[in-house]
């Protein structure tokens, strides 16, 4: 149940691992080690929400898709080294940070970010280095990195819709390579994985199809307050 509406809140809006990292930290597993097993049973509901949208990806003025599938690619395999190579003991201390963190960038993305569909755009060189940075946080957490790449790809010239479509793909090519870094680790629990990727493609389908009926205010402030009580939380468990 969790996972399907993982799957419905990604396809809305994001920060579907809000939910799954919790409920399998709950089920026994350290913090890396849910945040792996998150990160593999959201994938296949990424893949099919990318997948929906694919029709409105394009190229940037002035960077084309191509290289930020690659940068995406090489920054989600480091990432996922990284966390790989972190003692556990370490991230969960960060674990909290690393929520914190993303519960902020989406109340920014939220209210406080300007849609930028004119005027002066950052250069070729930043929104590569951006999306590189992001990408290598991408494969390490993930939270929050749509919002993220929205606002970079939109600071770097795309109309929001196509920025949207745009991240949707990027997000599941940096989390496809952080997968199949991920395979060859010790801390997957297969079972909760397993279970919980029928039910985040159940929910991805099912939050493409009421995209436009739900009331989006609602379901940030949910995400919003969902983020800050589970960063608390952990503050307060460390």
């Amino acid at each position: 149940m969790v996972s399907f509406l993982a799957g419905i809140q990604n396809a809305l809006a994001g920060g579907g691992s809000f939910l799954t990292l919790p409920t399998l930290m709950f089920t026994g597993l350290n913090a890396r080690a849910a945040n792996i097993t998150s990160t593999i049973a959201l994938f296949p509901g990424q893949i099919t929400t990318g997948l929906a949208g694919k029709k409105h990806v394009s190229d940037l003025p002035r960077v084309s898709f191509k290289v930020l599938f690659l940068i995406s690619l090489i920054g989600g395999i480091i990432g996922a080294f990284l966390l790989i190579k972190t003692p556990v003991k370490v991230f969960e201390y960060l674990v909290p940070w690393l929520v914190l963190f993303a519960t902020l960038v989406f109340v920014w993305g939220s209210y406080f970010r300007k849609n930028t569909e004119s005027g002066s755009y950052i250069s070729p060189i930043k929104t590569i280095f951006s999306q590189f940075i992001i990408a290598i946080y991408g494969g390490y957490f993930g939270g929050g990195i749509g919002i993220l790449m929205l606002a970079a790809l939109t600071l770097s010239g795309l109309p929001v819709r196509n920025a949207g479509a745009t991240k949707n793909v990027l997000a599941a090519v940096m989390n496809a390579s952080a997968v199949a870094v991920f395979l060859f680790s010790k801390d997957i629990a297969w079972t909760q994985a397993l279970v919980a990727s029928v039910g985040a493609i159940i929910g991805g389908q099912v939050g493409a199809y009421v995209l436009h009926k739900v009331n989006e205010k609602i379901l940030r402030a949910f995400i919003i307050i969902l983020g800050f009580a589970l960063a608390i939380g952990l503050f307060l468990k460390t």
